[in-house]
């Protein structure tokens, strides 16, 4: 099946998906009530991201990938999706994430060619596990207004789409590329108005598969770190906030408008589809210097991406200040 077809396909699963939770949400007890911690001012209905596992489900399939890491990935999502329905506790979430994060790992070294001798695994393999589990949760937390999800999604996930093809890593390409197909789809009913939100089931998968396929196709710390950098703007903005709160005693547990995007869109009055495209904007641009920079190796790499986050630091701090006083 060529790479028009999956991402053709992937986008009317996204679509569809999308249009029939929105069209049914209230029957499904799918709305998102608004609260003061909410960047929207109406109910909408949430759990969109159906058909984003959709297409990810159907074309992983087709592409051949693990399908023990397909199940893991699948039940993360599903019961994320009935987190969209219903509260569930920090702890049961955790529980269910690392669970499905060790299943899909091993699924990606049994199957996907990630041999490592029992050495490696007892140091690396918790390592990863922490790693994919931390990304589901970042996505998840940056997925607070219209369109960032979605377009993350696209320009993360076309690049490891790039990069899978271009290692022969088919599995983890189409699957890539069913994933940013999927947030196409999507993404019309999100943007410029929301018809629908993503939901958990979309957020945790996205930040889920994205953890494990950049642990499928690393082959060195160097091919980590480059990969990781897809995803800079969300690890930038959560690990920024996340030390804000730390200072300030905050529960990391409690839901928050502290986020750079939340305030640009809340007490900046920035329009959201303009947030969400400036993040998938600088997200592709920094992709593409580290990328650049890593034939010249580690040091010149981690060193461009410590700037960047330094900067990041400083324009965060810059903007909070005079939103805030």
């Amino acid at each position: 099946m060529t790479g028009g077809l999956i991402g053709c396909g992937a986008f009317i699963c996204g679509l569809l998906g999308a249009w029939t939770v929105a069209r049914y949400a209230e029957k499904l007890c799918l709305m998102d009530v608004p609260s003061s911690r909410s960047s929207h001012s109406c109910p909408t209905p949430k759990g969109g991201g159906v058909g984003i596992l959709a297409a990810f489900v159907l074309f992983s399939l087709v592409g051949s990938l693990s399908r023990i890491a397909v199940c893991g990935a699948t039940i993360l999502a599903l019961i994320s999706f009935q987190g969209d329905k219903q509260e569930l506790t920090p702890t049961f979430r955790l529980l269910v994430q690392f669970t499905c994060a060790f299943l899909a790992l091993w699924g990606i070294e049994c199957e996907s060619g990630l041999h490592l001798s029992w050495g490696a695994r007892v140091l690396l393999v918790p390592a990863f596990v922490i790693f994919i589990v931390g990304t589901a949760n970042f996505y998840n937390f940056m997925d607070g207004i219209n369109g960032i999800a979605g377009m993350t999604g696209i320009v993360g996930f076309a690049g490891l789409t790039w990069w899978a093809f271009s290692m022969g890593r088919t599995d983890i390409g189409t699957a890539s590329l069913a994933l940013a197909g999927g947030c196409a789809g999507f993404l019309p009913m999100n943007v410029p108005q929301a018809r629908v939100f993503m939901g958990d089931i979309g957020s945790v998968l996205l930040g889920f598969c994205f953890g494990l396929f950049v642990v499928g196709l690393a082959e060195s710390f160097l091919d980590f770190v480059v990969l990781c950098s897809l995803l800079f703007t969300f690890y930038a903005d959560e690990l920024c906030t996340m030390l804000q709160r730390f200072k300030q005693g905050d529960s990391f547990f409690q839901p928050h408008r502290k986020h750079l995007y939340q305030v640009l869109v809340n007490e900046m009055g920035t329009a959201h589809w303009k947030v969400s495209l400036s993040y998938g904007v600088v997200q592709a641009l920094i992709f593409g210097m580290i990328l650049f920079l890593s034939r010249y190796g580690l040091f010149a790499v981690c060193t461009a991406l410590i700037l960047c986050f330094g900067i990041w630091v400083l324009v965060d701090a810059r903007i909070k200040h005079k939103a805030w006083g």
